[in-house]
């Protein structure tokens, strides 16, 4: 066996995320994991806290919103293709997709991604209209 891996991206979805976005689980090393995340049309997530894991998000395609908040810093930013993202552990987020297509987006997650149960949903800003709160 090698210890090399490649993949191609999933056709249909793995599961579906706590805060409402579907994943295709990509591949993961010993300190970090990596997944394709898709929000559909005019959903919002619901709010999360991930409090054992950093986040580095890559958008690839869709317009949309991201909302962050840690400790005294809070921020709404503009989602598009070529935006690239930090969610540091610990922070409150949530992210909405526009109403014309899907926010398609890579996410490493680090170190990797245990389950659902490694997350807490939250109240976030918008009303989520997918996932545990919606």
């Amino acid at each position: 066996m090698s210890m090399f891996e490649t993949m191609r991206l999933p056709a249909e979805r793995d599961e579906v995320a706590p805060d409402g976005s579907n994943v295709r689980v990509l591949l993961g090393v010993t300190h970090g994991g990596m997944a394709h995340f898709e929000l559909p049309p005019s959903e919002t997530s619901t709010g999360e806290i991930h409090p054992g894991f950093d986040e580095i998000w890559y958008i690839l395609s869709g317009h949309g919103e991201m909302w962050r908040k840690k400790e005294d810093q809070e921020m709404v930013v503009g989602l598009e293709a070529g935006v690239c993202i930090t969610i540091p552990a610990k922070t409150i987020f949530q992210f909405r997709a526009n109403n014309k297509e899907p926010l398609k987006m890579i996410g490493a997650t680090m170190p990797p991604w245990t389950g659902p149960e490694s997350v807490e949903s939250v109240e976030g800003i918008w009303k989520p209209t997918v996932g545990k709160k919606s």
